[in-house]
This record gives structure tokens, sequence and C-alpha cells, in this order.
């Protein structure tokens, strides 16, 4: 009932997962981000302990292909679920039970991972992935974002829409950006506004939190107001 791309940003590392669905709050249950190991998302009949116990297996060297087999291994439910999974390698691990509906499926790239159930057709994942593949210039939120909407245009869920999310993670166990929209008539759109939002000055912000290697992160006022009015005057 939803399809989602996971991707590592080849610039900076970053580990990042758009989804969309005609359902309910996808950000809430669908992706799961580990710092620097790896990405799962988990859709149709959605089992959120893949993503919870996915993700320690991913901090025990794992690789995707062993998670994979060890999440299904463990569910009898697993024919009517959806699951793709990245390591730290790249490498991508990939699982849509034979009880998923159609048009269900999923496919990968250099660097990227794409699956889909319920969907119009082949096309929305194959449109993304042109899309993803074709806008490595973007910065890597609006690059995700330009591939969902490129498969939206090529009819997206069967169903409609209803939420979407953009979850990506650096390195630091909190995220860069976790962006969702539980329920919206166009919730790719809002999510691209709401990351334009975020640009103002969350994205500026952020750098001054703590971090491993900084753990007081910054506190002078004057010093974060003056970060973020030169990376403002930058942007101009």
């Amino acid at each position: 009932m939803t399809w989602s791309i996971i991707a590592r940003d080849p610039a900076t590392g970053q580990f990042g997962i758009a989804v969309a669905t005609r359902f309910f709050a996808v950000g809430a249950r669908v992706p799961f981000i580990a710092a620097g190991l790896g990405a799962i998302a988990t859709q149709a009949f959605v089992n959120p302990y893949y993503g919870i116990d996915g993700i320690k297996l991913l901090r025990e060297a794992l690789n995707a292909h062993d998670v994979l087999a060890a999440l299904l291994a463990t569910d009898d439910g697993r024919e009517s679920r959806q699951v793709h999974i990245m390591d730290a390698s790249g490498e991508v691990a990939s699982h849509t039970g034979r009880d998923c509906i159609d048009w269900c499926g999923h496919t990968a790239g250099s660097g990227f991972s794409i699956a889909g159930n319920m969907l119009a057709g082949p096309d929305v994942l194959s449109e993304t992935a042109k899309t993803y593949i074709a806008n490595d210039s973007l910065p890597f939120p609006r690059r995700l974002l330009a591939a969902m909407r490129a498969g939206e245009a090529a009819g997206g869920d069967k169903r409609g829409k209803q939420s979407a999310a953009l979850l990506i993670h650096g390195e630091e166990e909190w995220s860069t950006l976790d962006l969702r929209v539980d329920d919206h008539p166009d919730p790719l759109a809002e999510l691209a506004r709401l990351e334009q939002v975020s640009n103002e000055l969350w994205v500026h912000f952020r750098d001054s939190l703590p971090t491993r290697r900084n753990p007081a992160g910054i506190t002078d006022r004057a010093v974060i107001d003056a970060r973020i009015a030169a990376a403002r005057a930058t942007e101009q």
C-alpha cells in the first residue's frame, strides 16, 4: 500500500528514506535508519519489528542479506510483508511477499533501493529510479522528493494519496531531517514545502546541537545567530 526509496548520499554519506502512501501517518511505521550503518523500510502489512530488530542486527555488523534472512525466518506473516534494506556497504536486500497486492515489486541501483506495493504499475518504481539517477546535482533531500514526485506522477499508490515522510540521518543518532505529513490531500507537495521551511532555520541551527565529537554543542546564542546569518547570506 506504499512505495519508498532508500538511498545513501555519495557526497555526505547520509542515509535517507522517502515514502508515500494512501494510509495514515506512514512516517511513524515505515522508515528506520541507523546512523552510518544502514536503513530499512517495512511496508505492505507493516511489521514494525522488521525496523526495530533489523536496526539491532545492523548494529551487530550483519549485512543486508543476513538481516533480511533473520527477519523473515521469525515471521509467519512474511508473505504479506514487503521490506527492503541497505547496509553500510551499500548492499541491498529486498523481499516482496507473494501475498502483497499488485502491482508490487522492488528495484535497486547504485546507492539506492526502491520498493512498492498496491501501485498503479511498474512505472511508479521505474520513474522514481530514473528521476533519482537524473538529479544527482540536487541537495539530497530534494533529490529524494523529486524521485518520489515522479513516481506519483506515474500513478503512485493506486488508491490515492494521504501521507508521506522524509527521514535522513548523518553521523549522529538523531536525525538531520525528519519530516512527516500524516494526513493531507497532497502529501508529497506538503512534504516539499516543509523541506523548504526547514532551510529557513533548522538546517542552519542543527550544526549547533550536541554531537558525539562535541558533547556540549554550541550554546552561545551570538555565535549561533552569526552562523545562521552567514549561511543565509551565502545562499542569497
